[in-house]
């Protein structure tokens, strides 16, 4: 795969073992500030650990990752939790948000870990609450909300920090059509204005839908797919 000028996050023949199994096998990935890419293969294609690499989540066997002109594997483990809390955002399958806070104090928990007060936090929490159109479950814990309404809090806490590249992992997995189409209209709406780049892990092709170009992941190796319009 060749990758172009420009890109904000690249990776070179990754490889990637657990024990006997080949999760990467020379897997390659590039992405640019403001593009949505989506990683698309079946169940245990590698598409998983491709993401977790590419975030510094996991470290492959061999191969490199280049963000932002850094090389990702040579860093160490704090430079990498670094990097996850202040340039990365994550949404998960199930949003995985803090069952004892409010739906504003979850979203402000980043802001809140890299240092900034609780009234800021939350000020800037509530904005993207309002951009993410469940601001008016401000006071209400993950349990009180919908599967819908709690995924859009967690794409609020994934955004809130302005980060370069938002890693989503299945984020309609849980949900209904209706509602996985709205979170993917937001999440992707809301990335775009901040340029942000999208690496959206997915086994719908709806879901890739939003996305502007499609990598598939079969036995541990990726394909870049030409988009037809």
């Amino acid at each position: 795969m060749t990758h172009p000028a420009g890109s904000l996050l690249i990776a070179q023949d990754l490889r990637k073992t657990y024990g006997p199994t080949t999760a990467l096998d020379g897997a390659e990935f590039s992405i640019h500030p403001g593009e949505v890419v989506a990683v698309m293969g079946p169940s245990g294609s590698g598409k998983s650990t491709l993401l977790h690499c590419l975030a510094g989540i996991v470290t492959p066997d061999s191969g490199s990752i280049t963000y932002n002109g850094r090389e990702v594997t040579s860093m160490s483990d704090s430079e990498r939790s670094a990097l996850r809390r202040s340039e990365f955002g994550f949404v998960f399958q199930f949003g995985q948000l803090v069952p004892e806070l409010t739906c504003v104090e979850n979203v402000a928990l980043p802001l809140r870990l890299n240092g900034s007060s609780r009234k800021a936090a939350e000020r800037t929490a509530l904005g993207w609450m309002e951009r993410l159109e469940v601001d008016d479950l401000r006071k209400k814990r993950p349990g009180e909300v919908s599967g819908g309404q709690g995924q859009r809090v967690a794409v609020a806490r994934a955004l809130v920090t302005d980060p370069r590249v938002l890693f989503a992992d299945e984020p309609t997995g849980a949900l209904d059509s209706l509602n996985g189409e709205r979170v993917m209209e937001l999440l992707t709406e809301a990335a775009r204005s901040t340029n942000a780049a999208v690496v959206l892990v997915t086994h719908e092709a709806r879901v890739a839908a939003y996305s502007d170009r499609e990598i598939v992941v079969r036995d541990g190796r990726s394909r870049d797919m030409e988009r037809v319009v």
